[in-house]
């Protein structure tokens, strides 16, 4: 099995690290303002939701641009978004309540946002749990139909982050403008338009995302037979 990763592969991990990176750094050195637990709750949880977009986009990349290699990376942005939607809740749980559940219970009952919350990130779980290549052979067609569950996560998501917000809801908004033209594009009609206008580049950038080179036709070898005045 070969585990060599492309460029673009290498890419998505490395940017996909910086976040958590930088948020352990600010939390060493003090820089996660006067509520740091406000601050840690609020940067995953937007972290999240970026990832989440992020892996819904690759197939669209596809459809639009024939970028295919990004059909490669869909599932590393998926399961980061897991994993800061996994931050997130546990800063809920432990740093914000202390694993007290009488306090938490009372919080969903007050906080609809958060059952809201609750349900993407169940979804994010099962498809994290659900994306190793032993699971798509044991799942067979079951496991497309589960996997389809992301777009009403990143719904839930949207309206969890409306919801949560009192002020301005500028960013969530975006966020759903988005969600909605990237669920447009697989739209039978409109997917088969735009992949009968796919650019000419997109072959290209895929060949420099994936690290190759593009094939040379081989050399033409003249054979010749050689008589005794050419010895």
């Amino acid at each position: 099995m070969n585990h060599k990763f492309n460029r673009l592969q290498w890419l998505v991990h490395l940017v996909s690290l910086i976040p958590l990176l930088v948020l352990v750094f600010d939390a060493l050195t003090n820089q996660l303002t006067v509520n740091p637990i406000q601050e840690i709750t609020q940067r995953t949880g937007r972290t999240a939701i970026l990832w989440l977009m992020f892996s819904l986009a690759c197939t669209p990349l596809t459809i639009v641009f024939g970028l295919s290699v990004f059909n490669q990376v869909r599932r590393p942005f998926g399961l980061y978004a897991a994993l800061y939607a996994s931050l997130h809740l546990l800063t809920f749980l432990i740093l914000d309540y202390w694993l007290d559940f009488q306090l938490i219970f009372r919080s969903y009952l007050e906080k609809p946002f958060i059952i809201v919350g609750s349900l993407a990130f169940l979804i994010l779980l099962a498809l994290t749990l659900t994306s190793t290549t032993r699971a798509i052979k044991k799942l067979g067609k079951s496991w497309q139909r589960l996997h389809q569950l992301v777009y009403a996560a990143g719904v839930l998501v949207i309206i969890h982050y409306i919801w949560a917000l009192k002020a301005d809801i500028t960013r969530p908004v975006i966020y759903a403008f988005i969600l909605a033209v990237l669920l447009l594009v697989r739209l039978k009609p409109i997917r088969q338009w735009l992949i009968r206008r796919q650019p000419a580049w997109g072959k290209t950038v895929n060949t420099f995302l994936k690290g190759g080179k593009k094939k040379r036709k081989p050399a033409i070898s003249i054979k010749t037979s050689h008589g005794p005045s050419d010895l």
